[in-house]
Parts: C-alpha cells; sequence; structure tokens
C-alpha cells in the first residue's frame, strides 16, 4: 500500500503526522509525508524515517510576522495551499497512491485528488473547533473548484464538508477532547515516540534542586503573551520555584543571569515533562496531550482556536489551572502556580495520566489495511 499523508501547519500539526507514519511503515505501507518546507520539519521527519516533499510556504515566514494574521493574509494563503495541493499531490499521485490522509488548516484540494485518481482519502483532526462555513467557502471556494474543474470534476457547494467527509477522524484523547458528536470517529491521539536523551547540561540543571517550572509556547510567536519570561520567572520565584525556558518560535529568553533560570531549545518532551513540577504552555493538542500523559500539572495560557477548550478541559479535569485571560500577570500567574503546585493537583494530574489515548496512529492504520 502506497499512502501519502499531508498537512500544513505549525509542529503541533506535522508531528503527529510523522507519528502516524511510523506506525503505517511498521504495518508495511510506503509513506510519503507532504509537509511545510520548514527546515525544523524537514529534521523532523528524518529522525522520524519519514519521506518528506515540502508543501506550501514555511509556517514560520507566516507566523512570525509581526502583526497576527490578518483576514486578508487568510484570503491571499487559501488559494495558495490549495494549488499547493493540487499540484504536488497530483504529482505524487501518477507514480500510484492507494490512499490519501489529511489534516492542517483545512486541506482543500486533498479529497479531490483521491478522487481524481481512485484513492482512498481520510480527513483527521486533533480537536472538533471549525470555522464557520460561509467563512470557509470565502476563504477556499473558488480555488478549490478551479483546482477541480482543472481535472475534470464538478464542483462542490460546502467546502467544509465536502473536505471534512461524512465521518471525519477525531485523533485526539477522549479524556482531554471527548467527541461532541457522532459524526466523529475518535481514534485517539497520534503520537511519535521519541527515544532521544535530554541534553547533558540539562540533566545536570534537573538534577541541581526541586523539579523546575517549565515555560514554553511552541509556535506561537506572534501570539505569545507580552513579557511572558519575565511573568513567568518571578511567578516561579515567588513560589521559590526554578524555571525551565524553552525558546521556541517567540525565542523566549532568560531575564537576567541567575543560576535558577535555564535555557533549551527543542528536546525530547516525552522524557523531560515527567520530571517538571509544572508546565506553562499555550494549549496546543499535542502540548496538553503529553503533558497530561506525563501526568505533570499545566497552567495553561490559550492564545487562539481550539486552546481556549484545552485550557478549561484541563482546569475540569482537575489537573491544572486555565488562565483565559489573555493578558497575564506576574499575580495570575502565580495564582495559577497555587493550583498546580498543590498536592492535589499532582495526585490528581499522577491519576489522570495511565488513561490517557496515545495510541491512535495503530487504530488508524488498522483502519486504513481495513
Amino acid at each position: 500500500m502506497r499512502v501519502v499523508v499531508l498537512t500544513w501547519g505549525s509542529r503541533g500539526d506535522v508531528e503527529p503526522l510523522a507519528g502516524l507514519s511510523v506506525k503505517l511503515q511498521e504495518f508495511g505501507a510506503e509513506v510519503v509525508m507532504c509537509a511545510p518546507p520548514d527546515e525544523e520539519f524537514g529534521v523532523l521527519l528524518e529522525r522520524a524515517g519519514v519521506p518528506m516533499v515540502p508543501l506550501g510556504p514555511s509556517v514560520r515566514s507566516v507566523v512570525n510576522n509581526p502583526k497576527p494574521p490578518s483576514k486578508e493574509d487568510a484570503l491571499k494563503l487559501a488559494p495558495e495551499l490549495v494549488a499547493a495541493r493540487f499540484e504536488v499531490l497530483t504529482k505524487i499521485a501518477a507514480d500510484g497512491c492507494d490512499a490519501i490522509v489529511a489534516t492542517g488548516l483545512l486541506p482543500a484540494g486533498a479529497r479531490d485528488v483521491a478522487e481524481k485518481v481512485g484513492a482512498r482519502y481520510l480527513f483527521a483532526s486533533f480537536h472538533t473547533v471549525g470555522a464557520p462555513a460561509a467563512f470557509t467557502n470565502e476563504l477556499y471556494g473558488d480555488a478549490l473548484n478551479n483546482g477541480r474543474a482543472a481535472i475534470g470534476l464538478p464542483p462542490v457547494a460546502d467546502v467544509r464538508e465536502h473536505v471534512r467527509t461524512e465521518q471525519p477522524l477525531l485523533a485526539a484523547d477522549p479524556t482531554l477532547w471527548p467527541a461532541d458528536s457522532p459524526e466523529f470517529l475518535q481514534v485517539g491521539a497520534w503520537t511519535l515516540p521519541d527515544h532521544r536523551p535530554l541534553p547533558t547540561d540539562l540533566e545536570a540543571f534537573l538534577d541541581a534542586g526541586e523539579p523546575p517550572v517549565f515555560v514554553g509556547f511552541g509556535s506561537m510567536a506572534a501570539h505569545a503573551p507580552k513579557d511572558i519570561a519575565r511573568l513567568t520567572i518571578e511567578a516561579a520565584r515567588a513560589h521559590g520555584r526554578r524555571v525551565l525556558l524553552s525558546r521556541g518560535w517567540a525565542d523566549i529568553a532568560a531575564i537576567d543571569d541567575q543560576q535558577d533560570t535555564f535555557v533549551i531549545g527543542e528536546v525530547n518532551q516525552q522524557a523531560l515533562f515527567p520530571r517538571l513540577a509544572t508546565v506553562i504552555h499555550h494549549g496546543g493538542a499535542g502540548t496538553t496531550t503529553t503533558a497530561a500523559k506525563a501526568g505533570v500539572p499545566q497552567l495553561v495560557v490559550p492564545r487562539i482556536v481550539d486552546q481556549p477548550r484545552w485550557a478549561a478541559r484541563v482546569a475540569e479535569l482537575g489537573i491544572g489551572f486555565a488562565h483565559q485571560d489573555p493578558d497575564p500577570t506576574v499575580e495570575s500567574l502565580s495564582e495559577g502556580l497555587a493550583t498546580t503546585l498543590a498536592p492535589e493537583t499532582l495526585a490528581r494530574a499522577r491519576e489522570i495520566a495511565p488513561s490517557i489515548d496515545t495510541d491512535g496512529a495503530t487504530r488508524t492504520a488498522k483502519l486504513l489495511f481495513s
């Protein structure tokens, strides 16, 4: 079986699909992954042993602008991505394709190429939050139907429903994000196993005292709270805790040279998170799931789209604190840390951890091979 998987989005979109790709390879499939041409995604997929074909512009070039993307930016980007999918997928499918699995920013164009070449098509999402149908049509409608016409297919009226199919997959843990509609087939979170050791200097920092507070906002460069490093460091120090800062795309940096703060780049979070006191993050699906699986309390400061709901669920489960105000202060973060550093929150996080389902890739692979 030859499978093409594709996404366009942040690391939180790319890494889960890499996890599915690895599992499909274990099942005997030949897999090609289409992903944004950001250097770090190429490194990730090379480590995973998954061949990569670049698709669309780099994500960093889009999200690292001084201002968050506007509606005008979206109206420009959407047709560009649709055209890229038609072009790239058509070339790949020319060599034979049994199935296309698509996720990430609404992958309009993928189902259409699958339809043209007679391949199976699956759409998956990591949450159930979506843009309104009318806005989706405004973004993608003309580009999608122009692409369909070019390959001899009739137009579609509702882009969102067409792309999502009659039964989209929900690649999320049911404890953290229960399916809220019978249309979704919940398969569990897709996870890429990570066996890399932690850097020696990071190990030394972890061993030198109590578990630190971790701060990381991933690829939320344009959306990370202002002065987040200073705010979180001061809040953690108020509780007598050391701080571990993850640079991410926001280039978070230390505010002074005190020895209670350590800055890291990209590391194995599956190995790191169980050794932390609290994970402060933006509420992406991957970080929320990894922290929950590690049994570590979370302080979630959500920024966009699905993140407020991940934050709310963390608080509802009693495994952390939801900071729904987009402008945190030292006092508000300190209040959140009072919750996450409480023994009962740690106990609850450890109680929930074994139930977190991170084997959705296996179920999805079985579904494709059925």
